[in-house]
């Protein structure tokens, strides 16, 4: 039997087909959940979902802004019509817009707080409601950061976020526990994504330096967030909740 066999999954922020949410979600698929693919690129998120379908799995596709509550309210009663129950949520969609704290603005560190944390608390904050409904517990996994644990120079505002998933997923943890809803986060570093892109053409030697400064010596793949997301997903996490996961070889051993 596959490991997400017959369950519900949604993960956001999924329509990059080089990012941590798009191999999340054909992950999730190779293992038999249903996976709704949601991303403010709706071209993106079906490419991914057409994908998915083409490997034989399932999958379906919101077009959503993860700072609107209405868009949320809007995805998951979908959800519900579709399927009655949301067994997973993987709270994924982020940007990083890195300043130094002078050129910091209001604006940005706004954008930043309202992509990064505010979307974690209203789809968590849905998600929760529906699975309570349904009582059969659940897995909310959210994308935190390094970040999150560690200060990084010009991240004021990206870091500031990123620590508050942290802490706001043991709360949540915490708060559903008595619910079997299990809540955790995922702290990846220095990956291989679009968003490294820019550095890779503007300057590729400082990219391999870093590459080389991490303790395992490369880049991180999408592929290895989207396997922690697997597991905690799947019931063999079901005594987990509450925890931090670590994915990035060995920095913030250092």
């Amino acid at each position: 039997m596959q490991r997400l066999e017959g369950k519900i999954a949604l993960v956001t922020g999924a329509g990059n087909a080089r990012g941590l949410g798009a191999a999340t979600a054909r992950r999730f698929a190779e293992e038999g959940a249903i996976v709704h693919v949601s991303d403010l690129d709706s071209a993106g998120a079906e490419a991914i979902a057409q994908h998915i379908r083409a490997a034989g799995g399932r999958a379906e596709v919101h077009s959503q802004d993860v700072t609107s509550e209405a868009g949320w309210d809007e995805v998951i009663a979908s959800i519900e019509n579709s399927h009655g129950r949301l067994d997973v949520l993987v709270n994924n969609a982020g940007i990083a817009v890195l300043k130094m704290l002078d050129q910091l603005t209001g604006d940005d560190w706004r954008r930043q707080t309202s992509v990064n944390l505010d979307s974690v608390f209203y789809g968590t904050q849905r998600a929760v409601a529906l699975m309570r409904k349904v009582g059969e517990g659940g897995s909310i996994v959210n994308i935190s950061s390094i970040a999150g644990l560690i200060g990084v120079p010009a991240g004021a505002a990206y870091n500031a976020a990123k620590g508050g998933v942290r802490i706001f997923s043991k709360v949540v943890a915490l708060e559903c526990a008595a619910d079997g809803i299990r809540c955790n986060s995922i702290h990846p570093g220095l990956m291989d994504t679009a968003m490294l892109d820019v550095a890779r053409t503007d300057n590729g030697e400082a990219l391999k330096l870093m590459a080389a400064g991490v303790p395992l010596g490369r880049l991180g793949s999408p592929l290895d967030i989207a396997n922690m997301a697997l597991f905690l997903a799947s019931d063999e996490a079901g005594y987990i909740t509450g925890a931090e996961f670590v994915v990035d070889g060995g920095i913030t051993a250092m």
